[in-house]
């Protein structure tokens, strides 16, 4: 297979910064038995004021009725003391009778009675006429309010028709007779004032009452917060055991429920980072005792050959020692990686794809293997972490070279699948190939198939897949379609990517 050479395209880069990362702002810690708090009492004490507004209000309503009546009943018997005498109308009120009439412990009472021609008959002259409109319901009794003398009063009057009418005298207005009777407010407003007294003051003796009885029910609901507080805090810290949701009430179960799956996630992710710290120092013990071996024989070897030999052999174990510590840590880092800790960005597949053949040009000299590369004639743009992507293509290009034998080839390809939207990276090889009963296994971390004898620590493709998760894509494995030697079958990884995965994938992950 030939060799394709393009060269990518030099991209702009360096681009400054021209903005700063804001520091967030603080949150401030909220107590929810506070905020319940506030939520109850702020409405109980806005509508407590209201409420005594509204029975002020109700309060004079209730003591102008029976007040008005009492005024009412005064107009009636003052009426019917005014009589016709010679076609003119007069009173018949008696000095104790105008004593009654004005006898009052509070209020100031004070009456008129005037004739159609505004001259006053009896009583008070100072009252003020009420509207003119208001004659045309003669008969009927009429309330208004009045400021005289900077004392309100509160006035009953009504037109009274007491005079005949004869041929000098026309029926009409020209014969109404006008009754007033005022007097002040103080015993309305000290009615309204005790009926004040008689709702409001049990109210200040309600009210804290009230309070204390929502401090102590919202005390006492709370207490299975507490008490689930003290169960957690009474757990070692290496207790991940879920928590039993039958202990606490119905609205907490949500809660607990999501504690417990968050405890499994973390015990599964615990069991796992032990199981890779044991699987990981089980591995470096062979490179590491076999370089401590190889530098013991040094020391003891006289021959400038057989030292030559075990250093030699030294670096070689301590080439794979590294190699190993690597991909330790780069596994590390694909696992801990989330499009949340750092975000996607777009990235141009061509050129990444081919800046990783680039690199490892020298490597597939060395073994004689023919490295090639292909792509379409348009850029394949999927969003991604870039260095993640070279990590895991590096592993699959050297995973690629380690199987393949000498004389052989190793195609990497980037295309496009159009119906399903899909960024295909493919990396083929023309090595022993992989069996179906093996291709799940083979991505598991230190796994290796029985029988081959090329060197590896057994973590490149667990990279891999891991890095394939982070990016929502798929890896598959495939026999090779074009293989070059029936003893070497060879396989292709191929991993496909959406083409627009960066917002569905976050999403899902949230």
């Amino acid at each position: 297979m030939t060799e394709d050479r393009r060269q990518p395209q030099e991209a702009s880069a360096g681009a400054p910064e021209n903005s700063l990362l804001s520091q967030p702002e603080e949150k401030v810690q909220r107590s929810l038995f506070g905020e319940i708090l506030d939520w109850m009492l702020a409405p109980l004490l806005l509508l407590w004021p209201m409420s005594i507004a509204i029975t002020y209000l109700v309060a004079k309503s209730i003591a102008n009725q029976p007040f008005d009546r009492a005024l009412e009943d005064k107009v009636l018997v003052l009426a019917q003391q005014v009589k016709e005498f010679d076609g003119q109308a007069i009173t018949q009120l008696s000095k104790p009778a105008r004593d009654i009439l004005r006898a009052d412990d509070l209020d100031h009472v004070h009456f008129q009675v005037k004739n159609a021609r505004g001259e006053v008959i009896d009583g008070d002259a100072d009252l003020p006429l009420p509207p003119d409109d208001d004659k045309t319901l003669s008969g009927n009794i009429q309330f208004r309010n009045l400021t005289l003398r900077g004392i309100d009063f509160r006035i009953a009057y009504s037109y009274v028709d007491v005079i005949r009418p004869t041929f000098n005298q026309p029926a009409g207005d020209n014969r109404l007779v006008l009754i007033q009777v005022a007097e002040t407010l103080e015993k309305r407003a000290v009615l309204a004032n005790e009926i004040i007294k008689g709702v409001v003051l049990p109210q200040f003796i309600i009210l804290p009452i009230a309070l204390a009885l929502v401090w102590f029910a919202l005390s006492r609901g709370l207490s299975p917060l507490a008490e689930l507080q003290q169960r957690i805090r009474a757990r070692r810290p290496d207790d991940l055991s879920p928590i039993d949701s039958r202990q606490v009430p119905e609205e907490i179960t949500p809660l607990v429920n999501s504690l417990n799956d968050m405890l499994a996630r973390l015990a599964q992710t615990i069991e796992i980072q032990k199981r890779f710290i044991a699987d990981a120092a089980h591995q470096m013990k062979t490179p590491l005792a076999g370089m401590r071996m190889q530098s013991e024989l040094a020391l003891r070897q006289q021959d400038q050959e057989e030292i030559r030999r075990s250093l030699l052999q030294l670096s070689t174990s301590s080439e794979a020692a590294t190699r190993l510590v690597n991909q330790l840590l780069a596994l590390a880092k694909a696992e801990n990686q989330t499009p949340a800790t750092k975000p996607f960005e777009p990235v141009n597949l061509n050129e990444l794809a081919m800046q990783v053949v680039r690199d490892w040009i020298p490597a597939s000299f060395t073994k004689k293997i023919d490295l090639g590369f292909e792509q379409p004639e348009y850029a394949v743009t999927i969003f991604a972490d870039p260095v993640m992507l070279r990590e895991m293509l590096s592993n699959l290009v050297d995973n690629a070279l380690r199987y393949t034998p000498s004389g052989h080839s190793v195609t990497v390809r980037v295309s496009v699948s159009v119906p399903q939207e899909l960024a295909l990276i493919e990396v083929e090889d023309n090595g022993p190939g992989i069996p179906e009963a093996e291709r799940e296994h083979v991505f598991e971390r230190f796994y290796r198939i029985l029988g081959s004898n090329v060197q590896g620590s057994g973590l490149g493709l667990a990279i891999v897949r891991e890095i394939v998760q982070k990016h929502g894509a798929q890896i598959d494995i495939l026999d090779n379609p074009h293989p070059q030697d029936p003893q070497f079958p060879g396989c292709v990884f191929r991993i496909a990517f959406r083409l627009n995965p960066y917002d569905e994938f976050v999403n899902e992950t949230a």
